[in-house]
């Protein structure tokens, strides 16, 4: 699978289990809890693997551009692992407050991959060629698969 297919098949899986979280009820403390711990692992797998992986290559291809791109997925990744899961992590699941902050979760995410998707992977694209696609998106499976084993 090419690098791109595969970021997109993660970003549609997170968008699921956000959607699903999303439309849990406050009483689904039990359901709440699964699908976050779900949604963190996902979240922690694909990120490292954009980050180890695509991300620098796109970097070094992309110029000044791509180094723009760089630096704000990366920053929005940061935002999502140090401020926004952790404070969901620390409030009740059964609370409003839980179901604000999941939606703030959602909307991060949903933002983030919108801009790769409509923006830095139609760019990357144009950079890579079929093959350099290819064999990034296998080194990226190999690295998915030492994490989950993990």
């Amino acid at each position: 699978m090419d690098a791109i297919a595969l970021l997109i098949h993660d970003h549609k899986k997170v968008r699921k289990l956000l959607e699903q979280l999303s439309e849990t009820e406050d009483s689904a403390e039990r359901e709440r809890e699964e699908l976050l711990d779900q949604i963190e692992h996902e979240l922690e797998v694909h990120t490292a693997i954009e980050e180890e992986i695509f991300y620098p290559a796109f970097k070094e291809a992309g110029g000044k551009e791509g180094a723009k791109m760089f630096y704000e997925a990366v920053e929005e990744h940061r935002a999502v692992s140090e401020l926004v899961l952790p404070d969901l992590g620390n409030v009740t699941p059964s609370s409003e407050r839980f179901a604000g902050r999941a939606k703030v979760l959602r909307e991060l995410v949903e933002h983030h991959a919108d801009e790769e998707e409509e923006e830095m992977f139609p760019r990357a694209k144009k950079l890579f060629s079929k093959e350099q696609l290819e064999e990034l998106g296998e080194r990226m499976e190999q690295r998915r698969k030492e994490l989950q084993a993990k």
